[in-house]
């Protein structure tokens, strides 16, 4: 069985109160003094009082500022005006270098395209050639135009022609030939 303690919440109760008086005094102490010092809300209200010109000095400084700060206003707005007229012209400028970008590209497009197939056209007349009339043709040549020209042909033209010419000048076209791609990125 559970005993009860008989008046355990009676002290709480008791603080409790006490404390509560205390706050209410408290309270009660400051409301006297704020009553009394309350103005007086039954008198009539009193009409604002109207303020003073200002000096003239002041309103003609401020009329000079609001003069200044329209002409810079204004000279804003010209260079506004100015810079969005720069601003379409640039745009219209860059379209048309745009489009001559694109028409350059084209017509280089159309030039290495015909160069490429001029050099593919000499290059098949060379591997028609008989080899003795090619190794004194390429032996004449730049030793590295002849590069360029026998490394674009099938091998077993390439190799007849190059044993039909001299020995030093055949020697220097396989060192360019080996050697054009040695610089080249790996990555």
């Amino acid at each position: 069985m559970i005993r009860r303690r008989a008046g355990g919440r009676g002290p709480l109760v008791i603080l409790a109160l006490i404390l509560a008086a205390s706050a209410a005094l408290r309270l009660g102490s400051g409301v006297g003094a704020a009553l009394a010092n309350a103005p007086d809300v039954t008198t009539e209200s009193v009409a604002p009082m109207d303020c003073p010109a200002p000096p003239l000095a002041l309103a003609a400084a401020l009329s000079a500022r609001e003069g200044a700060v329209a002409t810079k206003e204004a000279a804003l707005n010209d260079r506004m005006a100015a810079l969005a007229l720069a601003e379409t012209a640039i745009q219209q400028r860059l379209a048309a270098l745009q489009t001559a970008e694109s028409d350059l590209a084209a017509t280089l497009a159309i030039a290495d395209q015909a160069a490429e197939k001029d050099i593919t056209k000499l290059t098949a007349v060379y591997e028609t050639m008989k080899p003795k009339d090619a190794a004194a043709l390429f032996t004449a040549m730049d030793a590295e135009f002849a590069a360029g020209f026998l490394s674009r042909m099938q091998p077993a033209a390439a190799g007849a022609i190059m044993a039909g010419m001299a020995p030093d000048a055949a020697y220097g076209i396989s060192v360019l030939m080996a050697g054009r791609n040695a610089g080249a990125p790996t990555k």
